[in-house]
């Protein structure tokens, strides 16, 4: 038997990131029964984002045009690059207000287990980007995950070999958090990185 339009929707909605098959049908539903405007504006801003943003030419990040409005401003500190894992990484290192150079974005993270490889993230072209006139830091903000260790520790030996200077974001215990409920780890790392 063929599979419905709502059926069809629902798999779709799954495909999001942390929505499980319960999420996914309430989410339908509720656009189906409720918000069937709100549906209907959802598929049309899905189909313009997915025909017209793509990969900045510079930084691969999203963007509508060649190259995006953060390689395009004068204003940011040519000497650090700081490369991110994703989008989302790069927006919430911009919320802080606190960086103002310019950034490379992997698109991922080396995963052996999945097939991701180091030609996978965009390598090459981080390497090329980081020996271009003008930057003397490249700073790996990457998650600090089995995954995103091996991503920084793989990419910082590269980087490291064409005589770049590399530093990665430190680790430490999170402002307002208790001690005793910090875990081991991040203890140990905050005590190693201490300044």
């Amino acid at each position: 038997m063929a599979a419905s339009s709502l059926d069809d929707l629902v798999e779709a909605l799954r495909r999001l990131p942390g929505v499980g098959v319960k999420s996914a049908q309430r989410m339908a539903f509720h656009l189906l029964q409720h918000d069937r405007d709100a549906a209907l504006r959802l598929a049309r801003a899905l189909d313009a984002a997915v025909a017209r943003v793509h990969h900045c030419e510079r930084c691969h990040t999203f963007t509508e045009a060649p190259v995006c409005p953060t390689c395009l401003d004068p204003d940011r500190d040519a000497r650090q690059l700081c490369v991110v894992e994703s989008p989302a990484d790069q927006a919430a290192m911009e919320r802080t207000g606190s960086y103002r150079g310019y950034y490379f974005v992997l698109m991922g993270r080396l995963s052996p287990l999945d097939g991701v490889g180091v030609a996978d993230i965009g390598a090459r072209q981080l390497l090329e980007r980081a020996t271009e006139p003008g930057v003397e830091e490249v700073i790996l903000a990457t998650s600090f995950t089995a995954e995103g260790e091996a991503t920084a520790h793989a990419l910082g030996e590269a980087l490291r070999a064409q005589g770049l200077k590399v530093t990665r974001l430190a680790r430490g215990v999170p402002v307002g958090s208790e001690l005793e409920y910090v875990d081991l780890s991040t203890i140990a790392h905050a005590l190693a990185d201490r300044h």
